[in-house]
């Protein structure tokens, strides 16, 4: 429904655009639509950019970006540079830099004056690195790694499968009130609770990951089967409000451990974490 109904991608609502009618180089997919969130981001302490009127690109193969009016744009905090890249499918950037006190982030902002003609209208359209700034907000709420994509759902539902976790063929997580973590593209996170899972064989690890949808991740090693394997857990001590469900529930990379759900084996995914 939301990809076919009022504001979504195939409705009749908002102003949004396909690169359907010039398509582009490759048959490379863009689709450019209205945001209803106020966004800002900040770099030093200022606050670069703020607006209630982004644009969202989502772009074949790449995660969304947004793009800022630039009347929205502290533009008297950006410096042109010399800095310019071609893209077949949008055309020819020009960067900016943004320099802030004794901190100067390079060509982190690009823009497209003159986009080809099987681009959106981004001629008057800013948009940045993301890990080149300090913060993003939507709303009030801090976003970590990139936009939330509006088409991107997770689902964290109650479960009475009975879950069982190896490594190196030694059990170290068994449970039958696990937390499912659904999540587009990818699959299903099985979410433990801690009095679940072996204490006797967590390690302390300094790792730590950003998630736009769940927070800020904390990880544990596993010494199983006479073996250490670095970073094969984690949790969120802290999740956003959408993600509260999990909170310090412990998951197990599908992909580097062996997992049993109500009696049958399941087979390793092949993601990125593979």
């Amino acid at each position: 429904m939301t990809l076919t109904i009022g504001t979504g991608p195939f409705g009749d609502q908002g102003d949004k655009m396909f690169n359907f009618e010039v398509r582009a180089p490759g048959d490379h997919v863009l689709f450019f639509e209205d945001s209803p969130r106020r966004v800002r981001v900040m770099f030093g302490g200022e606050t670069v950019a703020d607006s209630r009127r982004v644009k969202l690109m989502h772009e074949k193969g790449y995660l969304p970006v947004y793009y800022f009016p630039s009347a929205d744009m502290r533009m008297d905090l950006l410096q042109a540079t010399d800095h310019t890249t071609h893209c077949p499918v949008k055309g020819d950037a020009s960067y900016w830099s943004v320099p802030v006190g004794d901190r100067v982030a390079e060509n982190a902002v690009w823009g497209y004056p003159e986009p080809i003609v099987s681009a959106p209208p981004l001629t008057d359209y800013l948009a940045f690195y993301w890990n080149k700034m300090d913060h993003w907000y939507e709303e009030d709420e801090e976003v970590f790694v990139h936009p939330r994509d509006p088409y991107h759902r997770v689902d964290v539902l109650q479960s009475s499968r009975h879950v069982k976790v190896l490594v190196d063929g030694e059990v170290v997580a068994e449970t039958d009130r696990p937390r499912i973590l659904f999540e587009t593209g990818l699959p299903p996170r099985y979410y433990i609770p801690p009095e679940d899972v072996r204490d006797d064989v967590l390690l302390p690890s300094d790792k730590e990951t950003q998630c736009p949808y769940k927070g800020v991740a904390s990880y544990h090693s596993v010494q199983a089967g006479g073996e250490t394997r670095e970073a094969i857990v984690w949790y969120y001590p802290n999740p956003i409000p959408a993600a509260a469900d999990l909170e310090d529930h412990l998951c197990f990379f599908n992909e580097k451990v062996d997992l049993e759900v109500d009696g049958e084996a399941q087979q390793r995914p092949q993601t990125q974490w593979s």
